[in-house]
């Protein structure tokens, strides 16, 4: 009984944890947000949170999966996989210091598959390909979708117009990446491009 009850704080100790990080690094940013302010918010030592965790890397990448958890809930109702992508690079222009950890996560990860965040952004890439592929497949069905456009490239596109969208806002905020995201989209979709020829 006491061994389930440990259990159950410490799972509800790295989910406060985690949900602290996730509004640190929102608020603060990336580079300025530290274990240390972390570990504070939560009434823990830098070595005590850790305890929860196997390294910094691995909270970051904890980090990512909650926000991914929370952007799959918010815009689940969105109509097709260019909507969702483009909803939810719109939410992260609220929440700069998101974008920074994406960025420096997934670059430190693509360049040294020992990485912790290295399987993460493999799986997550592979996820998004896989479903993103398979709606437009049905929206090529439904006639929403242009026959000619290979669903698989498009989600390929997409995923790459908005990660290097973040990039360059990263660089100059007055740039409106969802609006690139659904540029990219509105090009392949039936309807608008039958509305744009008449």
């Amino acid at each position: 009984m006491t061994r389930r009850g440990s259990y159950a704080k410490g799972i509800a100790k790295r989910e406060a944890i985690l949900t602290v990080a996730l509004e640190l690094v929102a608020r603060q940013g990336f580079r300025r947000t530290s274990i240390r302010d972390i570990a504070g918010a939560v009434g823990l030592t830098q070595a005590g949170l850790l305890h929860y965790f196997d390294s910094k890397d691995e909270l970051w990448v904890e980090v990512l999966r909650r926000r991914d958890a929370i952007d799959d809930a918010t815009h689940a109702d969105a109509h097709d996989p260019a909507q969702l992508l483009a909803a939810v690079v719109r939410h992260n222009a609220e929440v700069p210091g998101l974008v920074q950890m994406f960025v420096n996560l997934s670059a430190a990860a693509a360049t040294d598959p020992e990485h912790p965040a290295h399987d993460y952004f493999r799986e997550r890439y592979d996820r998004a390909r896989r479903i993103m592929t398979t709606d437009f497949r049905r929206m090529q069905e439904d006639g929403r979708l242009r026959p000619d456009v290979d669903p698989e490239a498009l989600t390929s596109v997409l995923l790459a117009v908005s990660d290097g969208m973040q990039i360059q806002w990263l660089f100059d905020p007055s740039r409106d990446m969802a609006a690139h995201v659904e540029l990219v989209a509105r090009l392949a979709i039936a309807e608008v491009a039958a509305v744009s020829a008449s």
